[in-house]
């Protein structure tokens, strides 16, 4: 196929992609973005399997040698991988999926610059310096990925985990792989030794120190960061995907990895705002994993109520609030909790949802949940549209979330959360809480909400909570 044909086809397809992402920004027209941005990837991957190198390799003699052998029988590998693994994942499980997905746009791009040298086609200086930056990138991508799917999953414990002077650690690694990309993209030909040259070394070290340190920078964050890094992963696996573009000049990884990257980041700022924190401390300090220590004073225990008695609270109530975070997952309640909607606004009361930015494990994950129950997206509301309304909402209903309705955030300079923005729940003049039992959130902080004089607990799994009351209404 000719090259400008070639590039022409790049750049349709990068005209999806920059519509796609645009329609997405919009839960109406998200569907649409999807569909958009799929149409832009296959004709991306349709136009790479007509270039020129590829076909060059269509009559080899050696099979093995043939590039679309290679290429069907990894399409064929994940599409049957993708199709097994789609119908086990439930909407519980999209955080560490997310996770994953990030680590293995991280590996992919860190595999293509492997092979680039591999085949000899190190080129000129830039385009090392490009393939040394996205072993960089892509390493740390993969392996922190790893850890925050272990993490989210609970399939691997890092609890109490810590590492002696980790930013010194993390800066020695660094250090030393930079000086190993450095020795590869401009000493490539200095002998070490007999059977090693500084390239082959520069290789080699690059990819350990930047692979350890992916594990050494995401294990000592802590579960309250969790939906950060998962945004600041994505973004590293686009600028990952975007050097690789750079050094193998494939105009439509360029765009889509810088595309992936800035929303990436863009979307990592934004929800580090939402937790007034700065994007330093969140690759130098941590929160969570430390439980507060309670005080010398009488414990207080949290009120327990009957769903019954719930009901007669909610059947007078007029202004209604709901805050949803990752209990609600959990129980799949969310189909329940709209036709819990649907009955109070039938009652004649006003039903709004607080949204807080990091609520469940990942980026919009209640959104996304809410969107799912046929929610109006006019009822979600953020945090900071509903805080000052809090004080005239007649009942709040946290279903499954802990540190986002967490008072100490305000009121106590000890706490971990401290100067995190919280949806100010407690203000309102009765909170139900839905807990399965007194545990603490994902950070491991206590709620002293959970005591407070106007909440009581609803104890048991939320989607049955939610049902009964549901049946309460219909009664």
């Amino acid at each position: 196929m000719n090259d400008i044909f070639i590039k022409i086809l790049y750049m349709i397809s990068c005209i999806f992609f920059i519509r796609g992402i645009k329609l997405m920004g919009k839960t109406p027209t998200a569907r649409k973005g999807n569909l958009l941005s799929s149409v832009g990837m296959l004709i991306a991957v349709i136009t790479v399997l007509c270039e020129n190198e590829v076909l060059g390799s269509w009559n080899s003699a050696n099979w093995l040698a043939n590039g679309y052998v290679w290429i069907a029988a990894a399409i064929l590998l994940g599409t049957i991988i993708g199709a097994i693994w789609s119908k086990k994942v439930q909407m519980t499980g999209m955080p560490e999926l997310v996770a994953l997905f990030n680590g293995f746009g991280g590996l992919s791009s860190f595999l293509v610059a492997l092979t680039q040298y591999l085949c000899q086609k190190k080129g000129d200086s830039f385009t090392a310096v490009s393939l040394g930056l996205t072993i960089a990138i892509g390493a740390v991508a993969f392996t922190g990925s790893l850890v925050a799917w272990g993490k989210l999953s609970g399939k691997m414990t890092f609890k109490g985990w810590k590492i002696p002077a980790k930013n010194a650690v993390n800066a020695v690694l660094c250090v030393v792989g930079l000086a190993a990309i450095t020795a590869y993209s401009f000493f490539d030909s200095v002998s070490v030794c007999e059977s090693l040259n500084a390239g082959q070394l520069g290789i080699i070290v690059s990819s350990a120190a930047f692979l350890i340190l992916g594990f050494t920078m995401v294990i000592p964050i802590g579960g309250g960061d969790m939906p950060v890094i998962i945004s600041f992963l994505n973004a590293l696996s686009g600028l990952a995907a975007a050097f690789a573009g750079f050094a193998i000049n494939n105009t439509v990884l360029v765009v889509s990895g810088c595309l992936v990257g800035a929303s990436g980041l863009i979307l990592t700022l934004i929800m580090c705002k939402a937790m007034n924190r700065t994007f330093s401390s969140l690759l130098f300090k941590s929160f969570g994993g430390a439980k507060k220590k309670a005080g010398n004073g009488p414990v207080k225990e949290p009120k327990a109520m009957s769903v019954e008695d719930a009901y007669l609270i909610l059947e007078a109530a007029k202004n209604v609030v709901i805050v949803p975070g990752y209990g609600m997952a959990v129980a799949q309640a969310q189909h329940a909790v709209k036709e819990l909607c649907d009955k109070l606004e039938a009652n004649g009361a006003e039903v709004n949802f607080a949204i807080h930015p990091v609520a469940g494990r990942m980026p919009g994950h209640m959104n996304v949940l809410l969107a799912e129950a046929n929610v109006p997206y006019e009822q979600l509301k953020t945090a900071d549209e509903m805080n000052p309304q809090m004080n005239n909402v007649d009942v709040a209903i946290v279903i499954g979330a802990n540190d986002v309705v967490n008072p100490d955030a305000i009121n106590d300079k000890s706490s971990p959360l401290y100067g995190m923005p919280i949806v100010n729940a407690h203000e309102a003049r009765t909170v139900f809480v839905l807990k399965r039992g007194k545990g603490t959130g994902f950070s491991g902080v206590e709620n002293p909400l959970f005591t407070n004089d106007n909440t009581v607990m609803l104890y048991g799994d939320a989607k049955q909570t939610v049902t009964q009351l549901v049946a309460e209404f219909s009664e």
